[in-house]
C-alpha cells in the first residue's frame, strides 16, 4: 500500500487539522469533535450532513455560505455517533430548526435519527432528507433500499439555496424529498479502493474488468464486464438512468463524479460521449458539473447523474454563487 500519510489511526484527526488549516476564513472545527462548521451564522434554518470520511471533499468541502451549515465525519466508511452529529446540530442550530440530510446507509440513518431525538429533547426542532439516488442495486451491503451515493451533492446545493432564501424547515424537507426524487445516479469501477488501515483493496477486479453498479464503499454492483471504450459505458449508463424515470425528462442537470482515482482527462472524455447521447435523447442540459465530488478513497471509476430540472428554481439554485471549499 503506498500512502501519503502517517500513522493510519491518526489519518482522520490529521485530515480534520489540514482542513480547517487550509481554509480559516471558511470553515472551523468545533472543539473537541469531529465537526466542521461554516464561519458565517446566517439567521437561517441550519443544513447538516456527514457520514463515513473517505469521500472527500464531501461533506466538509460544502460546507460555508449557501450550502452546508456543517458536516460531521466519522472513521472511514462508517457513520459518524450519534452524540457527534448532535454536536453538529447544535452548531448549525440559530433557532429556525435544523435539517438533516442523510444517505441511505442503515448505520447512518440508525445514527442520524438517534441524533435527531437527542436534539429535539433539547428544543431543536429538526427533520431528515434521505438520498437514496443510486439506482444500481437495492439492498446491497450496509443499505436497506437503494444507496445514497454522488447525487446527494446537488440535494446540499439546491437546499443550500433554499435555506439561505428564506425557507422554513418543514418547506425544506418537503423540497428535499422532491429533489432526491428527481436525482437518479449510476456508478462504475475499474479499481477497488484501498481503506488506510486495511492496506489492500475491498475487492477484486481482473486488469481488463469493470463492475457496473458498484457502491461508494465498495459494495457490489449488477454486473461484471471486460472493459468498454467510454462510448460504450455512456451508452449503458445513459439507458439506465433515463429508463429509471417514469417519464423521460426533457430538461436535466448532469453530475460526472471522479471516485478517486480517475484522472479528469477520463471524465472529461466520459461526459463528452454522455452529452452526444442526451442531445440524440432530445433532452436539454441546463446544467453540467465535472470532477470529484464524492469519492471512494482511491477508486478508479466514475459515477453519472441526473437530475430532473423541469422546476426552473432548482436550475438557479444549481448556478448560484456559494463560499465553500469544493463546489
Amino acid at each position: 500500500m503506498k500512502k501519503i500519510i502517517n500513522e493510519p489511526k491518526d489519518i482522520i484527526e490529521e485530515m480534520l487539522s489540514g482542513i480547517v488549516a487550509s481554509y480559516p476564513t471558511l470553515v472551523h472545527r468545533v472543539a473537541d469533535s469531529r465537526v466542521i462548521a461554516r464561519n458565517s451564522s446566517l439567521t437561517q434554518v441550519g443544513l447538516v450532513s456527514g457520514g463515513g470520511s473517505g469521500h472527500e471533499p464531501a461533506h466538509a468541502g460544502f460546507v460555508g455560505d449557501g450550502m452546508l451549515s456543517a458536516a460531521v465525519l466519522g472513521d472511514v466508511f462508517t457513520s459518524p455517533t450519534p452524540d457527534q452529529i448532535e454536536i453538529a446540530i447544535e452548531e448549525a442550530d440559530q433557532g429556525q430548526g435544523v435539517l438533516l440530510i442523510v444517505k441511505n446507509y442503515t448505520g447512518d440513518i440508525l445514527n442520524f435519527e438517534m441524533a435527531k431525538d437527542l436534539a429535539e429533547m433539547n428544543e431543536i426542532a429538526t427533520e431528515i432528507v434521505v438520498v437514496d439516488d443510486d439506482i444500481a442495486v437495492e439492498d446491497s451491503t450496509y443499505t436497506a433500499g437503494k444507496r445514497g451515493v454522488a447525487g446527494t451533492i446537488l440535494v446540499h446545493k439546491i437546499l443550500g439555496n433554499a435555506a439561505k432564501h428564506g425557507a422554513s424547515l418543514t418547506e425544506l424537507k418537503a423540497l428535499g424529498d422532491r429533489v432526491v426524487a428527481a436525482t437518479k445516479t449510476i456508478g462504475v469501477a475499474l479499481k477497488a479502493a484501498t481503506v488506510p488501515e486495511v492496506g489492500k483493496p475491498g475487492f477484486s477486479l481482473a486488469e481488463d474488468e469493470i463492475e457496473f453498479g458498484v457502491g461508494i464503499h465498495g459494495e457490489p454492483g449488477y454486473r461484471k464486464e471486460h472493459l468498454q471504450p467510454s462510448k460504450a459505458l455512456a451508452q449503458e449508463m445513459v439507458t439506465k438512468l433515463l429508463a429509471s424515470y417514469e417519464e423521460k425528462p426533457q430538461t436535466i442537470g448532469v453530475l460526472v463524479n471522479g471516485m478517486g482515482g480517475t484522472p479528469l482527462m477520463e471524465q472529461f472524455v466520459f461526459i463528452n460521449d454522455v452529452l452526444h447521447l442526451l442531445a440524440e435523447e432530445n433532452i436539454s442540459v441546463s446544467f453540467h458539473k465535472v470532477g470529484n465530488y464524492m469519492t471512494s478513497i482511491d477508486m478508479q471509476g466514475l459515477s453519472l447523474t441526473f437530475i430532473d430540472l423541469a422546476d426552473q428554481t432548482w436550475q438557479h439554485a444549481l448556478t448560484h454563487h456559494v463560499s465553500t471549499i469544493s463546489w
